[in-house]
C-alpha cells in the first residue's frame, strides 16, 4: 500500500532540508501527538543508521516500530525504513527547488506485509485508504505550513 503527496512551499530548499532534518524538533512533534518515541545514542549526531523505537496504540492494541535513517542526501532529501508487527516500509521525503525562494516536497509511504496476519491487516485498512490518504495529506500540508511561516517569520 502506498501513500504520496506533494506540497510546494514557499521557502528555500536549504531551510526545508534543514527544517524536515531536525530530528529532535520531529521527535517532540510525534510525542505531542501520544506517541512514545525513544532515539537509540540520544547524544550521537544524526547520520545513516541512527535508529527509534517508537510506541504507540492501533486500533486499540500497544503497538511497537524499529526506524533506520537508510539515507540522507542533502539538500535533496531523505529515506527512512520502517518494521512493525510483520509490516515493513519505507518512507521517503524528495526535495526540488522551483525557484531560490519555492521548494516542492514530495513524500512517499509505502506498507508491505511481511506476514500473513500483516497482510490481512493491510487489507482491512485499504478499505479506509481514502480516508486515511485525505489524513495524510492534511499531515503533510500541516507541516509544510509550519515550515512556511518559520521561514518567513
Amino acid at each position: 500500500m502506498r501513500f504520496t503527496t506533494r506540497e510546494e512551499i514557499e521557502a528555500p530548499i536549504d531551510h526545508v532540508f534543514g527544517r524536515l532534518s531536525d530530528f529532535a524538533h520531529l521527535e517532540r512533534m510525534i510525542m505531542r501527538r501520544g506517541v512514545e518515541v525513544s532515539r537509540d545514542n540520544p547524544g550521537e549526531p544524526v547520520e545513516v543508521g541512527i535508529r527509534w523505537t517508537i510506541g504507540f496504540k492501533f486500533r486499540g492494541k500497544p503497538r511497537s516500530a524499529e526506524i533506520v535513517l537508510a539515507k540522507i542526501q542533502p539538500p535533496i532529501g531523505h529515506l527512512i525504513t520502517f518494521e512493525s508487527g510483520g509490516i515493513g516500509g519505507e518512507s521517503q521525503i524528495e526535495l526540488t527547488p522551483l525557484s531560490p525562494t519555492r521548494t516542492r516536497l514530495m513524500v512517499r509511504v509505502e506498507l508491505t506485509p511481511q506476514t500473513l496476519a500483516a497482510r490481512l491487516l493491510l487489507q482491512s485498512i485499504k478499505l479506509a485508504k481514502t480516508n486515511l490518504n485525505q489524513r495524510f495529506k492534511t499531515r503533510i500540508a500541516d507541516l509544510a505550513e509550519d515550515i512556511e511561516m518559520d521561514y518567513s517569520s
